[in-house]
C-alpha cells in the first residue's frame, strides 16, 4: 500500500477528488517558479504605467549650473578680498556632467557663451589679477586649449568664474550623449541652455561676450543637432505636432480628456520620451529672437522660458514662484523648473524650507546646487526623493495609480 497523505482541514470527500488533486499539485511546485511570474507581471506593470504617465507627470532632481567645478584656491582667495558676498555665493561645485547623471540628476543646467572665431575667453582676467597680486599660480583652466577652438563656450563669469568640466557645448553635449547610449532605459534628460551676453538693447562691451542674434541662434541649433539626432531628441515640432500652437498642444496634455481621439501632438509619453533629451531655454529676454521667423518654435530645437499664454508657452520657470502659482501652471500642461537653493545660503543652515515647498508642488524640475550625490560640506543638506528614488510621479499632475519606484530603477540600464 503505498503511503496515505492526511492534510488537516481537507474535508474526507475532496481529499481524492479532482480538486483536491490540483490543489496538491500547485501547493507541490516549487517555490522558485514563481519569481519569473513576479517578475514579468512587474515589467508589465512598468510598460503600461509608460504608456500612460506623460513626461509632464514626473518630477525630477536638477543641477544648476551643472558644469561648474568650482574656484582654484588663488583666485578663491582674491574674490573673497574684493567681494566676500560674490565668493560665498560661488562656493559649490559639482561633478563631471556623466557622474551626476549616474547619480540619478535628469535636469542639467549649461551657460554658453558665443565664440565665433575662438579664443575670445581663452584668458580669463582673473589669472592676469592673481598673478599682479602675488598669489601662487592656480592650476591652467584649460590646460586642452578648448577655449582656442570656435564655437559656444561653457562657464559661469566671464573673466571670474571660468572653469568648467566641459569648456565647450560639444564636448558637454557629447558627454551627455554618451551616457545616454549607456543607459538607454533612462528618463528624458531636461537640458537648459542660458545664452550668456551682454544686456538686452545695450551696445556691445568691448572684450565682453558676443550678441546672439538669429544667426547665432541659427549656430547654436544647429551645433545641438550635430550631437543628437532628431529621433534622440523631444523636439517644438514633435510637442505641437497637429495642432496650431505648442501653447494649444500642451493644455492639451494638462487634461484628462486626451483619449483616442486626440491630435497628434502634446507631451510624450514615458514610452516615447526614454532615452532621449530636450531643451529647453534658461532665460527670457532672448525669447523674440529665438522665435523671430520661427513662430510657435517652428524648426526650433529649444524650448523657450515663454510668457504663460505666449503661442510658444511650453515651458516655463517659476524659480522664486508660490506653489499656488507652480501648481496652476502645471494643471494646465507646462513644463516648469523651480529653484530650491540659491547661493549656498539654505546650505549653509540645513533649511529645507524652499525646498519642500518645491518638492510639494507641480515644478517637473527641481533645481539644486547640491543633490543625494553632492551633499554640502557644511551641513550635509541635499535635495533628493525619499528612498532614493531618481524620479517619482508628480505630486500634482500624475495621473491616479502611478506608481514612483517603477519610472526609473537605480540601474538605467
Amino acid at each position: 500500500m503505498p503511503e496515505q497523505i492526511t492534510v488537516t482541514g481537507v474535508p474526507p470527500a475532496r481529499r481524492s477528488s479532482w480538486y483536491f488533486d490540483l490543489r496538491m499539485l500547485f501547493a507541490m511546485l516549487p517555490t522558485i517558479m514563481l519569481f519569473p511570474l513576479c517578475a514579468s507581471a512587474q515589467q508589465t506593470t512598468a510598460a503600461q504605467q509608460d504608456q500612460s504617465v506623460r513626461i509632464n507627470q514626473i518630477q525630477v532632481i536638477g543641477t544648476h549650473n551643472s558644469y561648474h567645478t568650482g574656484i582654484a584656491p588663488s583666485e578663491r582667495k582674491l574674490i573673497e578680498e574684493k567681494n566676500p558676498k560674490a565668493m560665498r555665493a560661488l562656493d559649490y561645485a559639482h561633478a563631471p556632467l556623466g557622474d551626476q547623471l549616474s547619480g540619478g540628476v535628469r535636469q542639467l543646467e549649461i551657460d554658453v557663451y558665443a565664440d565665433t572665431k575662438g579664443g575670445r575667453y581663452a584668458h580669463p582676467e582673473i589669472v592676469k589679477k592673481v598673478a599682479e597680486a602675488g598669489l601662487p599660480p592656480d592650476p591652467d583652466f584649460d590646460p586642452t586649449h578648448e577655449m582656442d577652438k570656435p564655437g559656444f563656450k561653457v562657464m559661469h563669469v566671464l573673466g571670474v568664474d571660468q572653469r568648467s568640466s566641459c569648456h565647450t557645448l560639444m564636448l558637454c553635449l557629447t558627454t551627455i550623449r554618451a551616457w545616454s547610449q549607456q543607459n538607454p532605459r533612462h528618463l528624458p534628460i531636461f537640458i537648459l541652455i542660458e545664452t550668456k551676453q551682454g544686456r538686452p538693447g545695450r551696445p556691445p562691451v568691448a572684450n565682453g561676450p558676443e550678441p546672439f542674434t538669429s544667426a547665432t541662434f541659427d549656430a547654436l541649433d544647429a551645433e545641438i543637432r550635430s550631437v543628437f539626432s532628431p529621433q534622440e531628441m523631444i523636439t517644438p515640432d514633435q510637442v505641437r505636432g497637429s495642432y496650431g500652437t505648442l501653447l494649444d498642444a500642451v493644455r492639451a496634455s494638462g487634461h484628462e480628456a486626451m483619449g483616442a481621439a486626440k491630435k497628434a501632438g502634446g507631451w510624450p509619453t514615458i514610452a516615447e520620451a526614454r532615452g532621449k533629451v530636450i531643451f529647453l531655454m534658461d532665460q527670457r529676454p532672448v525669447e523674440a529672437i529665438y522665435t523671430e521667423g520661427h513662430p510657435s518654435l517652428r524648426g526650433r530645437v529649444i524650448f523657450t522660458n515663454a510668457v504663460p499664454g505666449a503661442p510658444d508657452a511650453a515651458f516655463t520657470e517659476e524659480n522664486d514662484g508660490t506653489k499656488e502659482e507652480i501648481d496652476a501652471l502645471a494643471r494646465q500642461g507646462y513644463l516648469i523648473r523651480t529653484r530650491t537653493d540659491d547661493g549656498t545660503e539654505e546650505a549653509r543652515t540645513n533649511d529645507h524650507t524652499r525646498a519642500n515647498n518645491a518638492l510639494a508642488s507641480g515644478a517637473q524640475m527641481l533645481s539644486t546646487d547640491y543633490p543625494p550625490s553632492e551633499p554640502a560640506k557644511w551641513t550635509g543638506f541635499f535635495v533628493g526623493f525619499p528612498h532614493g528614488l531618481i524620479a517619482r510621479c508628480n505630486p500634482v499632475t500624475a495621473p491616479s495609480g502611478c506608481v514612483d519606484s517603477l519610472l526609473e530603477p537605480a540601474s538605467t540600464k
